[in-house]
């Protein structure tokens, strides 16, 4: 996938307002490979929304989403798996994470499916973010923040042409969101992939091609 591109998107339950002042709601943007976007948002304009409409779990909304000029409205339940497997990683806000499962059995659900990661790269990772000692713990009984690096890890565990990132440091102090910025830097690099990041505050520190407000 070399680009996701927006004609005039816009959600359903946004039709009825009078003006829309946004560069993305009711535009014509694209988002290219190889490039970071950083989307500032505030609460209520349709963060989330614009998350699940990429990834393709909602469409109400108005409009046209193209990964590399197809419709994705267009794709099958069998494309989309294709898609999120080697294509497309999300980061959600609100994580997704198994709190009945431990740590690293979070990731190797994901990982098992895209054999993408050797257990060392994914123990790496657990020390890099400073949760080495919470690998065979339930998610569960872990903090929010600590939950939100696993999620990070996870989001890594994989092939991707984008990964779109929902407010991935709310809950991260400064410097584990430096180290977050690292490692994704280095991942993004490696695969040559785009980036989207979200946010409605504070956001990670990387080298943005363009800054859109939502």
């Amino acid at each position: 996938m070399e680009s996701i591109h927006l004609q005039q998107t816009l959600p359903q339950v946004f039709a009825d307002r009078n003006s829309i002042t946004s560069d993305i709601w009711h535009q014509d943007i694209t988002f290219s490979k190889g490039e970071m976007y950083l989307i500032e948002a505030a609460s209520g304009t349709g963060k989330s929304s614009l998350c699940s409409y990429i990834y393709g779990y909602r469409n109400d909304y108005q409009g046209i989403i193209n990964f590399d000029e197809t419709n994705i409205k267009a794709y099958t339940v069998k494309q989309w798996v294709e898609i999120r497997k080697k294509s497309l990683s999300m980061l959600f806000q609100d994580l997704r994470i198994f709190t009945e499962l431990t740590g690293l059995e979070n990731i190797q659900l994901k990982n098992n499916l895209t054999g993408y990661k050797k257990k060392k790269d994914i123990l790496a990772l657990f020390d890099a973010m400073g949760i080495e000692d919470k690998l065979n713990t339930k998610a569960g009984k872990l903090s929010y923040g600590q939950q939100q690096r696993i999620a990070f890890i996870r989001a890594l565990c994989q092939p991707f042409d984008f990964i779109f990132l929902d407010e991935p440091i709310s809950h991260l102090d400064d410097s584990n969101g430096q180290i977050m910025s690292a490692l994704l830097k280095e991942e993004v690099k490696k695969q040559g992939a785009g980036v989207i990041v979200t946010s409605i505050g504070k956001h990670i520190e990387l080298p943005y091609n363009k800054v859109l407000k939502l």
